[in-house]
């Protein structure tokens, strides 16, 4: 019985020998993922018309890499970052690789480096 069982588990491995699995944590998949997600953004991101509501341009562009929001007198202003001019895949996005979407009281105003520049 001794002999069977260890017959069977030497044919076992040998079967499943070069199984290969792939699993993912949520990151990109692959060199190609990133960057049609980036060019896809930078598309929808040119089509944005002044005036936009905040809920129109998520539903559009999905989640942000990042987000910020500041209350100036009685203006509130929200700042998204989309992906779009990545370097390489490290799978980590960071801020200068993002384009920000400047929103006025949830009204797109502007964005880009440029409409930032307004906001300071």
């Amino acid at each position: 019985m001794k002999k069977l069982l260890l017959a069977t588990a030497l044919l076992s491995s040998t079967a499943l020998t070069g199984c290969v699995v792939a699993v993912t944590d949520g990151e990109y998949n692959g060199h190609h993922s990133w960057k049609k997600e980036q060019r896809e953004n930078r598309e929808k991101i040119s089509q944005l018309k002044i005036g936009t509501e905040y809920q129109s341009v998520l539903s559009k562009l999905g989640t942000p890499e990042y987000t910020d929001m500041v209350s100036k007198g009685d203006t509130v202003y929200q700042v998204l970052y989309f992906a779009t001019n990545s370097k390489h895949s490290d799978g980590v996005v960071t801020k200068d690789e993002c384009t920000p979407l400047l929103f006025k009281d949830s009204k797109l105003v502007g964005f880009g480096d440029t409409a930032m520049a307004h906001l300071l």
